[in-house]
């Protein structure tokens, strides 16, 4: 029952229906034992429902409802909403509740309920989400519900509100103090200068010290000057780093709790901070069934917004991914050497055939690294206990495909490009890792 003008929306709450359902065989015992008093079964009901009325007019009124919404947040990052009610002089006899209609990819469902509490003359409530897309989540509407002083009767409020929040991708690895101390530390930093030490590029000689490489030691120099001196290079900069990523069906598939292209983004993101403070020029290159989208190179720090606007654009899509069409048509653009990030995944060696050939031709002329996620569910079915004839051919099954999993790998690695597979929560530490070996190489020039 819902009841509208002259009254004031409300409901039955659920005690009116439990006291209705108590009711009613207790007419049906009262008629069959005093069938003169048949009148008193109706009369009970008439009186419940005018105390139903009568709670719902003595309910608190609503004067106003205000949600406070963030304008943006991180996938896989909590965002916190607020919802705050005020009522007219008297305060609701229990504890109102509040509900948010909202975009899926803010909460399972696309619904968050929350009680509200009393603090400083206002009633608040704060939601949480945990957003596990990118994109525009909207929160479309909030509930409000409170009961009546006898509890017989809720009232309840619904207000529109559209309200957008920009899901971008996680930079929380980026903003770590481990990572702000590497970049304060690294030999390479935020300043631009020359800087001496690690790289191919010679620079000068130095007197040798206890500490340097003795490889480095310049043995005909020492000779002549009768002291040790040791040569010293120049860091590589000012190289080319293409953040190429699948956006096809497998690597928008979850794991652990987030699509594993979200995972990929952020760590291309972490990676991409570091290399703009070495001043290395950083691009965003996305692909599926056809290329989508290709960022400018990005220059300096103070652009990096740039690249996040730019994964942020990279969208879930369900088709299988055309590496033929899109790592030469990426090979096309790039006017000089540069080393190339490819995110991806595959499922059996015959659908990373045609992956493995593309790239073999990119590595002709680019330096490649191919990262891939681990993938927990197969070693946990291999490492599972057998207990039953089912088990034992999930775990069979499971060594099949780690171990043609294992033989597409080595072909790559065979093929002069270097594999980054590792755990999702550990991948974004393993490319910086690759970044820094492939840097320090100075094969990039």
């Amino acid at each position: 029952m819902r009841l509208r003008w002259p009254f004031p929306v409300f409901y039955p709450s659920m005690r009116a229906a439990v006291l209705l359902a108590l009711a009613a065989p207790m007419a049906v015992v009262l008629a069959a034992a005093t069938p003169g008093a048949w009148i008193a079964a109706p009369a009970l009901g008439a009186a419940l429902l005018a105390l139903v009325l009568l709670d719902a007019l003595l309910a608190a009124s609503l004067s106003d409802v205000r949600v406070i919404v963030p304008g943006d947040g991180e996938v896989g990052e909590p965002l916190h909403i607020t919802v705050l009610a005020d009522f007219k002089a008297e305060a609701p006899s229990a504890t109102p509740w509040a509900a948010l209609a909202l975009d899926p990819r803010l909460a399972p469902g696309g619904r968050l309920v929350a009680a509200l509490s009393h603090d400083s003359g206002a009633w608040s409530a704060r939601l949480e989400a945990l957003p596990t897309r990118r994109g525009t989540a909207v929160v479309e509407s909030v509930w409000l519900r409170w009961n009546g002083p006898l509890g017989l009767a809720c009232r309840q409020t619904v207000r529109a509100l559209d309200m957008p929040i920009g899901i971008r991708p996680n930079l929380a690895p980026a903003r770590s103090t481990a990572l702000q101390l590497f970049l304060r530390d690294a030999q390479f930093g935020m300043v631009a200068r020359r800087i001496r030490g690690e790289g191919t590029d010679f620079e000068a000689l130095a007197e040798y010290e206890p500490g340097m490489d003795r490889r480095r030691i310049d043995w005909k120099s020492s000779a002549r000057h009768a002291r040790l001196y040791a040569k010293e290079y120049e860091t590589e900069r000012n190289n080319q780093i293409v953040f190429a990523f699948d956006c096809g069906q497998t690597m928008c598939e979850p794991i652990g709790g987030l699509p594993r292209i979200d995972r990929a983004v952020t760590a291309a993101l972490t990676t991409a901070w570091v290399a703009l403070g070495a001043q290395d020029r950083v691009a965003v290159y996305g692909f599926a069934a056809r290329p989508r989208v290709l960022s400018p190179f990005v220059t300096a720090p103070r652009d990096f917004r740039r690249l996040q606007d730019a994964a942020t654009a990279l969208d879930y899509s369900a088709e299988q991914p055309n590496f033929t069409l899109a790592l030469s048509t990426l090979a096309a653009r790039l006017r000089r050497r540069s080393l190339i990030v490819v995110f991806s995944e595959f499922t059996d060696p015959t659908s990373a055939e045609l992956m493995i050939e593309s790239m073999r031709r990119l590595v002709e002329r680019h330096r490649v690294i191919f990262v891939v996620m681990a993938d927990a569910e197969l070693a946990a079915f291999v490492a599972a206990p057998v207990t039953s004839a089912q088990d034992a051919a999930m775990a069979v099954t499971a060594t099949t495909l780690q171990h043609q999993r294992m033989l597409v790998l080595q072909r790559l690695r065979r093929a002069g490009i270097r594999v980054v597979e590792a755990p999702h929560e550990q991948i974004g530490n393993r490319l910086l890792d690759a970044y820094l070996t492939v840097k320090r190489e100075g094969s990039l020039g």
